[in-house]
């Protein structure tokens, strides 16, 4: 048989590549420490839970949901995203749902990218940014993101021939690898921006309330008019940890809305009804679990900053996600320092480049895991000598 070229151009997924490699090793019967793929590890809230189990108790449930998502559930992400942020939204014409944010990432860039357009995308930057390009028939423009630039992209350097060709923008705040946030300042600097060059900009929020320190982190439907422009996305994995329910949210410009959702009739038949019930639970109910999660990361980012910083590596506690982006050694190519980890100390970290060409050097460290665990790891690194100035300490 044949595979389209579409496929042939895309490479693998890079987390189900790392979940291979993993598995190998356990069948070689190595202990893996996992700090790879962002899952959190607590359960998903009792209230959410017990709602789902009503719902999927009473038959009405059991049929096909309404395209676009039930009238309550939308009803319900209005309520939310006025309390969180104090914006207002039709809920007939300003949103839909979307089975994850993954799958409405990738519907966004299937609704408005043709063959010949141009995605700008952050670098390094979530993969389906630039692989659900490459399978709509576009070319993926890299917007560099690095410390220097703490991980805010310089719009103005975006080419005026990129920008003729150009049909969406992407940004990711908080951000995932990097963990780079973004002020409300700059969201209204990529708002007109983005209105001058009729580019949707599209916002992935997934890791609006995984912030710490004080940091809140804004919508981009906060700056006015942005609904003239953007979309943004919203899911549920993070927030409530419910990354396998898979249930998320556009919001925002009525006709990019209304795009997502046609595309989405057009190829699947929206979410099974009680989670979506679930979800309105999750909205509607405590949200103490938010914090006891919260402080939970942060223990784990400051154990990781103190370890990391005794094994000689720059750090600095991140604010939001619980991602830490960090250099590789010295002179060490990012998938060689992941191929490192496993082999050596039986540890799983994604290698940089996974998120884009700008990832070279770098590694992505998860914080999903408890701190005794965590604790194991480093001991694995400083035991095998796995320091920041590994390799010159071998010269």
């Amino acid at each position: 048989m044949e595979l389209s070229h579409r496929l042939k151009s895309i490479p693998p997924y890079v987390f189900a590549e790392i979940d291979k490699k993993r598995q190998a090793a356990i069948a070689r019967g190595v202990d893996v420490i996992n700090l790879g793929i962002g899952d959190p590890d607590q359960p998903t809230p009792r209230h959410i839970v017990e709602a789902m189990h009503d719902a999927v108790e009473n038959p009405v449930n059991h049929h096909y949901p309404p395209f676009g998502g039930s009238k309550e559930y939308k009803q319900a992400i209005v309520k939310w995203c006025n309390k969180r942020f104090g914006i207002e939204l039709n809920a007939d014409t300003e949103v839909t749902s979307l089975i994850g944010s993954k799958e409405g990432l990738h519907h966004t860039i299937m609704a408005f990218i043709d063959k010949g357009d141009i995605n700008i995308i952050p670098d390094p930057a979530y993969p389906v940014y630039r692989t659900s390009t490459i399978l709509a028939g576009g070319e993926p423009y890299f917007m560099p993101l690095t410390p220097e630039n703490k991980f805010i992209p310089d719009l103005d350097a975006i080419p005026e021939a990129v920008l003729k060709k150009a049909k969406l923008l992407m940004l990711n705040y908080p951000g995932n690898p990097t963990a780079g946030i973004a002020d409300l300042a700059f969201f209204e600097k990529a708002v007109a921006f983005c209105k001058k060059h009729n580019i949707l900009l599209v916002h992935d929020l997934a890791y609006s309330e995984m912030t710490y320190d004080g940091y809140k982190a804004p919508s981009i439907l906060e700056v006015k008019g942005a609904k003239e422009i953007a979309v943004e996305l919203h899911s549920l994995s993070k927030t409530y940890n419910m990354t396998g329910w898979r249930i998320g949210f556009a919001v925002g410009n009525a006709e990019a809305v209304a795009a997502i959702a046609k595309i989405k009739s057009n190829v699947d038949t929206d979410i099974f009804k009680p989670i979506q019930l679930a979800a309105i639970a999750a909205f509607e109910g405590p949200t103490d679990h938010i914090d006891f999660c919260n402080n939970l990361y942060i223990e784990r980012r400051d154990l990781a900053v103190e370890r990391l910083k005794a094994l000689g590596w720059p750090v600095q506690p991140i604010k939001a996600t619980f991602y830490m982006w960090l250099p590789t050694p010295k002179g060490m190519s990012s998938a060689d320092f992941s191929a490192l980890m496993l082999d050596k100390a039986g540890i799983v970290v994604p290698p940089g480049t996974a998120y884009g060409p700008n990832g070279e050097g770098f590694f992505r460290m998860s914080l999903c895991l408890d701190k005794a665990r965590m604790a194991e790891a480093f001991d694995r690194m400083a035991q095998h000598s796995i320091t920041y100035d590994m390799l010159q300490a071998k010269v």
